[in-house]
Order: C-alpha cells, then structure tokens, then sequence
C-alpha cells in the first residue's frame, strides 16, 4: 500500500553502493532516480552510464524520472540501462501518448510527471495508458526544497479523478517528503513517497526509512478509518 523511493540526488556519490545498501536495510522499496539536462530544469545530474552502475548495485526497481526534453529518444537508453520505471514530464514531451505507448513496448512501467504549476486535469485523455503520476511537491531541479503546501489539493484532485478514470493508477510525490509533510500527503491519496533529502541527510539512514513508512502507515490506517 506504501512505496518508498529514496531519491539518490541527495545521496553521497563517492559512496553511492554503501547509500544504496543502507537505505535497502530500512526497508527501501524503490530506488529513485532523478535525470536532469540542464534544459528542461536547472540542473544536470546523472545518464545512461551510471544507471547502468546502479542497476548492478541493487535489485530493486529503479524509478527513473525523466526531467528531460526530447525524452522519447532517450527512452530505450534508459531502459537498457537498467530503469523499471521511467517517468516523462506532460511539460517537456511533444507526443506524451506515443511516449507512453513505446515506454510499455519496452518492457518498462509508465509514469508521467506534473510541475506544480500544472494542472491535473490535463491528464483527463492519459489516464488509461498510465501506470503512475508524479506530483511534483516542489520545483524540479534541485533537492532539499520545502514542500508546497498547495500540493495537497492537487493530490486530492488526482485521487478523485483516478477514482473515476483509472484507480489501478499509483500517485508519487516528489518534494520536501519527510516526517511532518508525509502524514497529509497520504491521506490525500499519495502511495508512492519519494524523499531524499530526509533520508540521506539523516545520521542513521536505515531509521530514516523505517520512521517514514511509520509515518505514511499510521496516516494510511488513519484514512482507512476515517473513510469506513
């Protein structure tokens, strides 16, 4: 019922495998991958090369999201390079349905991701071809923003939406997730909680990950008992 996706962007890259392994002890479900270009968003991060480094240092799913232009020629690159997921912006792909389409004909889940600025209705026609929805609960680009509170409202109305549309369809937020900001976005409607700086700052990495999907637990049974 909870995903957690420690996001590497906020990890220590001299010593990325002993990150990995510790965020594997606390339970980590996903590994979350953030790809920038210095184009779409304000930053550059990692490619094809060091994911494929990742990939032989864990099993687990690597959630790849995509914050690149011209993402549909990208796409088995990534793919090849060992990503499970991979997530393209509604913002930066020209043809969002054939993305989705060659995504799934790649063997790979299909996510597709919303600024914060942007509104959720623009996934009415998509829904069907999806597998997630990234909410971004920040402006992409770089890690350890605080989460906007705003947010929320979106989540709620994705929820709604996929409730009708599609509920086989997770929602991931991305954003200043941590302790405090966890507890409403799940009982908005959030499943998948992608957090980085909360966990890779953290003394001890391991509890980090335990506290947070104690956290997310606790709201989920809230939820559950209050919608009874």
């Amino acid at each position: 019922m909870i995903t957690i996706a420690p996001s590497l962007l906020s990890s220590d890259f001299a010593d990325l495998r002993n990150q990995i392994r510790l965020a594997e002890e606390g339970g980590a479900d996903w590994i979350h991958l953030d790809v920038m270009d210095g184009h779409f968003v304000p930053n550059l991060t990692i490619g094809p090369p060091v994911i494929a480094s990742i990939r032989k240092a864990t099993r687990l799913p690597l959630d790849t999201h995509l914050m690149i232009t011209n993402a549909e020629s990208f796409l088995e690159h990534y793919r090849d390079a060992g990503a499970d997921i991979l997530t393209v912006h509604y913002e930066a792909c020209r043809h969002l349905h054939r993305a989705l389409q060659r995504i799934h004909e790649l063997g790979a889940r299909a996510g597709v991701s919303l600024n914060p600025s942007t509104p959720v209705t623009v996934l009415q026609d998509i829904l069907g071809d999806v597998d997630m929805v990234l909410l971004m609960t920040v402006n992409p680009g770089f890690g350890g923003q605080s989460f906007i509170p705003r947010s929320l409202d979106r989540i709620r109305a994705l929820t709604a939406m996929l409730r009708d549309a599609n509920p086989s369809v997770l929602i991931e937020v991305d954003g200043g997730i941590d302790a405090t900001t966890v507890h409403d976005v799940v009982q908005a409607g959030a499943r998948v909680l992608v957090a980085g700086n909360y966990i890779f700052s953290a003394k001890d990495i391991p509890g980090a990950v335990r506290t947070l999907r104690s956290h997310a637990m606790d709201a989920l049974q809230a939820r559950s008992t209050r919608t009874a």
